[in-house]
């Protein structure tokens, strides 16, 4: 199972590449949806994560006194450092790799999808995203990522999208295309408008 998620990571890598080839110097600067990280910040975590291992995780992390936002910091800093064209540079030498720190695989699927649209929306990009490998990412989160807090957002409610044939729990409805209900579990209150159902208003209140 983890084997056929790369070929959809480096897909998007390449499409994400793609869609940010000749933007301006203010677009570089546009605040993403991650919280505190400009378009190009983002796109250097994305690097970061790409180049990572397991080995060199640790020490790392270890060398910043375990504190895992420090950590993220000190690698986006050093991935911008040469300027948006250099990252987005190295981040098209990378895109092949299936090397990453220590996690699930579905984890750096999520991550491919997610900080694709927290870079695409706020730049007015439109992408299609492939829906099984969105409704999987949404499961995933829905159990195993404490990081991001989804369980705990969508918990008693049901997630139903518009555009595949994908509910998820119980309880009132949240309604609404896939990557909308992705990027709202990932914590993403900007897809709050693209929703529908009675569950909406429990959403606005833990994103």
């Amino acid at each position: 199972m983890a084997e056929s998620i790369w070929p959809i990571i480096h897909a998007e890598r390449q499409a994400l590449a793609d869609d940010l080839t000749g933007l301006s110097p203010r677009q570089w600067q546009t605040p993403s949806l991650s919280r505190g990280w400009s378009v190009h910040d983002v796109l250097a975590h994305l690097v970061a994560a790409a180049k990572m291992t397991p080995l060199r995780f640790f020490p790392g992390l270890a060398g910043v006194g375990f504190d895992f936002h420090k950590y993220m910091a000190k690698l986006v800093a050093a991935e911008a450092a040469g300027g948006p064209e250099a990252t987005l540079a190295t981040f098209r030498a990378v895109r092949l790799r299936t090397t990453s720190p220590p996690a699930p695989a579905s984890t750096w699927l999520g991550e491919a999808l997610v900080h694709g649209e927290d870079i695409r929306r706020p730049l007015g990009i439109a992408h299609s995203y492939p829906l099984a490998a969105v409704t999987r990412v949404i499961g995933y989160y829905a159990k195993f990522t404490p990081l991001l807090g989804g369980r705990r957002r969508i918990a008693g409610l049901r997630l139903t999208a518009t555009d595949t044939d994908f509910s998820l729990g119980a309880g009132p409805v949240v309604a609404g295309p896939a990557i909308s209900l992705l990027m709202v579990t990932a914590g993403r209150p900007a897809f709050l408008d693209d929703l529908s159902g009675p569950g909406v208003r429990v959403l606005q209140a833990r994103c």
